[in-house]
């Protein structure tokens, strides 16, 4: 078992981490009561894009063999990097997304040219929705 002191917000927590054996968690003996905040405003707004995802299916129309890029979580697009035509290498940015007030670079998979962007900046966007297709 690791311990660890972990301090958010000016609050310092102890963590204690078991390792997990072979698929299962080792028993515990006594667990430590850990007064620790949960922020709970977080999933609220996730909720709201559902119906922005109803687009997302028109995406794959594009030529047999697309990339698709998809967004790993829900939050909101800040900036779009790309436009349609544009011809991007593996690593370029294309868009940041933030989720949980952290900006998250979303990049290109593999060399290719944007044959569309499904997403403005100010969108909001379901986790798994097509951002961006690639040719």
């Amino acid at each position: 078992m690791k311990t660890y002191n972990i301090t958010v917000n000016g609050q310092t927590y102890v963590v204690n981490v078991e390792e997990v054996v072979g698929g299962a968690a080792a028993p515990v003996a006594a667990p430590a009561p850990v007064a620790a905040p949960a922020p709970a405003a977080a999933p609220a707004p996730a909720a709201a894009p559902a119906p922005a995802a109803a687009p997302a299916p028109a995406a794959p129309a594009g030529a047999a063999g697309s990339v698709t890029v998809t967004a790993p979580m829900p939050g909101t697009i800040v900036k779009v990097n790309t436009s349609v035509g544009a011809a991007v290498k593996k690593g370029d940015t294309l868009c940041v997304l933030e989720a949980m007030k952290m900006e998250n670079e979303i990049k290109a998979p593999e060399d290719g040219t944007v044959a569309s962007v499904n997403v403005q900046s100010g969108a909001s966007v379901s986790s798994g929705e097509v951002l961006v297709t690639l040719n």
